[in-house]
């Protein structure tokens, strides 16, 4: 039997979380003092997890620690937070290794058990605010890949009817692909009229169009293609609508103002662009979009899912290992085993990697970084060590606030040549040799 002087958190709660009801455990010492159960199970709903929390707080519990089931722990995370108790979301792989414990009232006893002797970790969950802009950001991006979908669907209509239009146009819904398949779907059929809508920026001729959009012009390929344009323009208004709300977020959020450079005119997509960049910038006190690799879409990101504050972290090193970009250390017997990346569906180290790929034709330092692990390694793990190292800056960046500056390309490159000389001289040295340069010697 243990000791209550081994208890780190001496009035901790466990709660198993499920779908239509949760099982809570309290210290037994607490319950006696009530004159209540240990183990209770509680409902679902909005007033039994108010009550749930009004009688942890009336027995003096003061810490809390509910597993991550589905997202069914959201509600009871954000109720019991906003009674004043502390929360822990704990990793549900934390508890699955112990055989013997199936029962949802064995699982918040044991839960209750292993929080109340400091036993558990506490998984990482941003700020209420950053929360807020994050739904919004993964909505519009759900929205996207959706709206993607829908033209697939709609090249699809077009192949079927024998319209090659992705022969000429590099990009289907592009301002020359839109107004053609809306001329399409408005009941124009004359080649010759459709391909007049080509903009002098497409580089095949209006006779080329006008060959690829000789047809069978089929009824049913025609409903499917008016089907698609029309759930395309819808997800454009819950687009733009989910724009509009990311903007006031960020207006709203956005304290300090940060210098990104010159004000594009009015009205061009460098200004749209340069708008958002301003909005991120003067809500993460920086520019991350300085950084190469890092455009705005992945800044906005990174941004929305983790936040400015990253002192929850205690060092880079803590950092870079939540986002599942530090090295394994399984080693057994004096023997690695493996030291790959743990899997993860992070969406930030995502992102990151997907950043690190677009180095590879940077004139940059970073690309120049990017390009010499490629040689030495095979692409994903040149790419995750590209990551790795994005990573670092970012943190550094938000927590010290200092300005990206690219030291370049052909430096980067001497300074790696001066290493491997340096590194070619104590080799030489420790079999006894010298090394003189070619110049030198003639």
């Amino acid at each position: 039997m243990r000791k209550r002087e081994d208890e780190v958190f001496p009035n901790a709660a466990g709660i198993d979380i499920g779908a239509s009801s949760h099982w809570v455990a309290v210290p037994r010492h607490l319950a006696e003092q009530a004159g209540c159960e240990p183990v209770r199970e509680v409902g679902a709903m909005t007033e039994d997890l108010n009550t749930l929390a009004a009688w942890l707080v009336g027995l003096g519990v003061d810490t809390v620690a509910v597993e991550s089931t589905g997202v069914y722990w959201i509600p009871v995370f954000e109720v019991l937070e906003q009674h004043g108790l502390k929360v822990w979301l704990v990793d549900a792989r934390q508890l699955k290794y112990v055989p013997g414990r199936k029962s949802d009232v064995q699982d918040c006893q044991w839960l209750q058990k292993l929080m109340s002797l400091g036993l558990l970790r506490a998984a990482w969950r941003p700020s209420a605010e950053v929360c807020v802009l994050r739904a919004v950001a993964r909505q519009r991006q759900t929205l996207l890949v959706e709206q993607a979908s829908w033209v697939q669907r709609m090249q699809k209509a077009l192949v079927q009817m024998n319209i090659q239009l992705t022969e000429v146009l590099s990009d289907v819904m592009g301002q020359t692909g839109q107004a053609v398949i809306r001329d399409i779907v408005a009941g124009e059929r004359d080649p010759k009229r459709l391909a007049r809508h080509r903009q002098r920026r497409v580089k095949a001729s209006e006779a080329e169009i006008a060959r690829a959009l000789q047809g069978n012009w089929r009824e049913e390929h025609l409903f499917v293609l008016k089907q698609a344009l029309a759930m395309y323009d819808d997800i454009g208004r819950h687009l733009a609508e989910c724009d509009a709300r990311l903007d006031a977020l960020l207006d709203a959020r956005g304290t300090a103002k940060v210098d990104i450079g010159k004000l594009p005119r009015a009205g061009s997509k460098a200004r749209t662009e340069h708008d958002i960049r301003q909005r991120l910038a003067n809500w993460a006190g920086v520019d991350l979009t300085r950084i190469n690799g890092l455009g705005v879409t992945v800044v906005m990101k990174l941004l929305s899912e983790i936040g400015p504050d990253v002192s929850r972290f205690a060092s880079v090193k803590h950092f870079c290992s939540w986002l599942g970009l530090c090295p394994g250390t399984k080693i057994s017997g004096g023997k690695v085993l493996s030291s790959g990346t743990k899997r993860s569906a992070n969406r930030a180290r995502q992102a990151l990697k997907l950043a690190a790929q677009s180095l590879w034709r940077s004139e940059s330092a970073l690309g120049a970084f990017y390009r010499r692990l490629s040689s030495r390694m095979d692409k994903p793990k040149a790419n995750t060590a590209a990551a790795h190292k994005l990573a670092r800056m970012v943190y550094f960046m938000l927590t010290r606030g200092e300005a990206f500056v690219d030291q370049g390309q052909q430096r980067y490159e001497q300074q790696q040549r001066q290493r491997s000389i340096a590194a070619l001289k104590r080799r030489a040295a420790a079999l006894g040799f010298q090394i003189h340069p070619v110049e030198a010697a003639a």
